[in-house]
């Protein structure tokens, strides 16, 4: 019987080994719906807009919606970037006393307009895609390529870590929601150049 048993036992701890626990349907779905809703609200805000609204400084050197939506392109590629080495790194169970925030704390924090950040030069938008369509279509492509990716991945995103980011450490979802939150903090942005008292009128 002993020898029955031990086998049987080997078979269980490895079947919940720390490298093959996979995202919950809460946690699959939570992410997934955050992505789809922040790339929907970009979507909306921008449709219908002109070449002038599109263009307009509320000042000389603050950014356009055509300049939001370019760094949102740059920054959806970074963080694509960002997903797979936090992947490649594997589990480290050790740094999950790490993290200091809880997912809605997270995205409440990187959504915040109250608090306004300069961006790394490698961000700034420059006219890298050539037009403002070829720079949605780059954000709508990178996007739907990470929301498929937590549709299907094995991933065990809540056991991998990374440190880069402002906040300290975030688990390999924090990463994906980070990114999300990134988008609304933008539309937010976007939203508040459209309220300003001498954009074009049109929409």
């Amino acid at each position: 019987m002993k020898k029955l048993i031990l086998p049987l036992v080997a078979i269980l701890l490895l079947s919940f080994s720390a490298d093959t626990f996979k995202l919950s349907d809460d946690d699959r779905k939570m992410a997934v719906d955050h992505l789809k809703k922040t790339r929907n609200e970009m979507s909306n805000v921008l449709h219908g807009l002109s070449e002038e609204q599109l263009n307009f400084k509320a000042e000389e050197d603050a950014w356009s919606i055509a300049e939001c939506v370019e760094h949102l392109a740059i920054s959806e590629n970074a963080f694509g970037g960002m997903i797979q080495k936090t992947v490649a790194a594997g589990p480290n169970p050790a740094l999950k006393d790490s993290v200091k925030f809880k997912d809605d704390q997270l995205l409440g924090i990187i959504s915040d307009r109250s608090k306004r950040v300069k961006t790394r030069e490698p961000f700034e938008p420059t006219g890298k895609f050539g037009s403002h369509d070829a720079t949605v279509k780059a954000f709508m492509d990178k996007r739907d390529e990470h929301i498929n990716y937590i549709k299907t991945t094995d991933d065990d995103l809540r056991n991998r870590y990374n440190s880069n980011l402002p906040f300290g450490t975030v688990d390999g979802l924090q990463v994906v929601l980070f990114m999300s939150g990134h988008t609304e903090r933008h539309v937010n942005q976007m939203k508040e150049i459209m309220a300003h008292k001498l954009f074009p009128k049109g929409k």
